[in-house]
């Protein structure tokens, strides 16, 4: 069972409605686009840059502001600790045997490749955690979310309606 982002979002224009669900964990543009494209009716060039935009937002704060932010949460609450210690451990065993082996190129992968629990949310998350400087992680995770954007609209769109759209 999944969420209702229409009614979530009732009311809101089309483009503000995908730039906010492409900006939440999990859903991010693998949600945003094909609703723009198809319930919301957005013209494909409009709505792969709202959906990428919204996807790419979060990543900033989530990389500069993540450890002061956890580090504060952890000291004020026991629960919290034990979020971001699950959090931060199910992370690094998601990604470390890959980023050890190929580096910067795995997080592009692992943010391109649309799959629940990949994606720029978590491709932010493991760049601080493995300490990359945020201009890579930006550059990489940037390349992964335009590549993640181009998947899910083929897969909406089909392959051939997109070559004619581009």
């Amino acid at each position: 069972m999944g969420l209702d982002y229409l009614n979530i979002f009732w009311g809101w224009s089309p483009e503000t409605a995908v730039l906010a669900i492409s900006m939440i964990p999990i859903a991010e543009l693998r949600v945003g686009l094909p609703l723009a494209l198809t319930a919301y009716g957005l013209a494909w060039p409009k709505a792969y840059v709202i959906a990428v935009l919204g996807n790419l937002l979060p990543v900033i704060l989530i990389i500069e502001f993540i450890g002061p932010v956890s580090d504060w949460l952890r000291r004020k609450s026991r629960l919290a600790d034990k979020f971001f210690v699950w959090l931060f451990a199910r992370t690094r065993n998601k990604t470390v045997k890959h980023y050890e082996k190929y580096g910067l190129w795995a997080l592009l992968a692992f943010v391109a490749i649309p799959l629940p629990m990949t994606g720029a949310w978590t491709g932010a998350l493991a760049a601080w955690l493995f300490g990359v400087k945020t201009r890579d992680a930006l550059i990489y995770i940037g390349l992964g979310v335009l590549i993640a954007g181009l998947i899910v609209s083929v897969i909406t769109l089909g392959a051939k309606e997109l070559w004619f759209l581009i």
